[in-house]
């Protein structure tokens, strides 16, 4: 086996050791952005060895300019006939069957290397990585409906060049949130918190712990959840979660608390865990200012012995700064948040966004 190097540093070194010069031959007018974006582990940062076995290894995007995109066919082609057959001693070629929506090229390749060098326009790109069309306004509707992890490996990876300047442009359009709109998924995510913090010690204390550990789980990930909100982070899909929440700032405190909750093995053990937790969290709120002050100590849930925070008066407070009228219509509906925050269902990914949308109009 090859010495194991990242995906993006791999890929860097494929495209300017190898892929520019052969295009600056080839082409020479050609103006265009490359990078590595998109989906895969090596975009976030967190490939190793156990992911060269599929879809990994020297590739990037090629960004045409729309009036250059008819070259796109004859770039592939080029290259996949002078291309090396490995590269740092990994192989160039790719197997045909990958994951629908990775290989955007829809014909055969004339050369005998099938590589993944992928000529394609920014508004392509997007339309596979977000189903949205570029050359629409982007609504408060459309940010609910794109899904986290889709934002973050759009701005995530690496940029090899950018000529023209549009991919960039485009990063920076979408590096985070608008404001409102991070208001409103603020308050979608302490709303679920209030909605289920008492939930976990009430099946506790009628002996169902199972069932109290498993709210007690769906409160730890939710508090992750709002972390990576609160960092202004896109949260990736769940085999990163943990991860990515890792290198969070507010993972030094809150991973212990959050994780003495999963392992605790009683009610009382996990109520305490969270209750710091939800604490913790109150004070990173609290500390963006982006709503009046609002009380950081757990208290108990009526006149029961469970410590909560009431998450619903985080949520009301956020929703009270919302000015942009398209987010408020929203916010008046049931405070479902994003596509995120109410379907872990991978498939539901799959369903037209049009339809996702209507739940917002």
């Amino acid at each position: 086996m090859p010495v194991f190097v990242s995906g993006l540093e791999l890929s860097r070194r494929f495209f300017q050791e190898v892929a520019r010069p052969l295009l600056i031959n080839a082409f020479p007018e050609l103006r265009y952005a490359a990078a590595l974006i998109g989906p895969g582990s090596e975009v976030l940062g967190f490939d190793n060895e156990v992911s060269v076995d599929h879809d990994w290894g020297p590739r990037l995007f090629i960004f045409l300019r729309e009036e250059d995109a008819e070259q796109g066919d004859a770039i592939a082609d080029l290259l996949s006939q002078q291309l090396p057959e490995t590269f740092a001693d990994f192989p160039v070629s790719f197997p045909q069957s990958v994951a629908p929506g990775l290989r955007i090229m829809s014909r055969p390749l004339t050369g005998p290397v099938k590589h993944r060098v992928i000529p394609i326009t920014l508004r392509n790109f997007v339309r596979v990585q977000l189903g949205y069309d570029l050359a629409q306004p982007v609504e408060a509707a459309d940010w609910l409906t794109f899904p986290s992890h889709a934002l973050g490996e759009l701005v995530k990876g690496e940029v090899y060049q950018d000529e023209v300047g549009e991919l960039t442009a485009l990063r920076s359009r979408f590096a985070w949130y608008p404001h409102d709109i991070w208001l409103y998924l603020l308050a979608a995510g302490w709303q679920r918190i209030g909605q289920e913090e008492h939930l976990m010690p009430r099946a506790g204390s009628v002996g169902d712990e199972l069932g109290s550990a498993l709210i007690g789980s769906r409160l730890v990930r939710d508090i992750m959840n709002l972390c990576f909100l609160l960092e202004k982070q896109y949260a990736p899909y769940p085999k990163w979660f943990g991860t990515a929440f890792g290198r969070l700032r507010s993972a030094q405190e809150l991973a212990p608390l959050l994780w003495r909750a999963q392992q605790a093995s009683s009610w009382k053990e996990r109520s305490e865990a969270l209750a710091r937790a939800y604490e913790a969290l109150a004070r990173l709120q609290n500390a963006l200012q982006m709503c009046p002050t609002l009380p950081a100590n757990a208290t108990y849930f009526y006149e029961r012995p469970f410590p909560v925070i009431h998450g619903e008066i985080f949520a009301q407070a956020l929703l009270e700064q919302i000015t942009d009228p398209a987010v408020k219509h929203i916010a008046t509906q049931r405070l479902i948040g994003n596509i995120n925050q109410w379907s872990d269902n991978t498939d539901m990914e799959g369903i037209a966004r049009e339809k996702r949308r209507q739940l917002y109009t």
